[in-house]
């Protein structure tokens, strides 16, 4: 089921943050000038941990709401339609 979330949520959800993204990489190069290899690699290892903790934030945030579309539609069950219903009381009427 993971799987299949993950698909829906990268067909609906289609933001691009550009500005955020650059402003990332900027500070990260800047940082990166002024540290040692050991401190590289701590940073790096944070940006990891702070990377995956949003990608799983974000997909449980979709996973909830697509749960949330489904309850409702649950909820309101299938459309009723009046007509339809007539049309087939009145051939039960006219054949049966």
């Amino acid at each position: 089921m993971q799987d299949y979330m993950k698909a829906l949520q990268k067909q609906f959800d289609r933001q691009e943050f550009d500005n955020l993204n650059a402003l990332v990489e900027y500070t990260h190069e800047e940082l990166k000038k002024s540290m040692d290899i050991v401190e590289r690699k701590k940073l790096l290892r944070l940006l990891d941990a702070q990377n995956t903790l949003l990608v799983e934030a974000r997909l449980s945030s979709f996973t909830a709401g697509f749960k949330l579309a489904l309850g409702i539609i649950g909820e309101l069950g299938a459309s009723y339609s009046f007509d339809a219903d007539e049309l087939t009381a009145n051939e039960v009427n006219t054949h049966g």
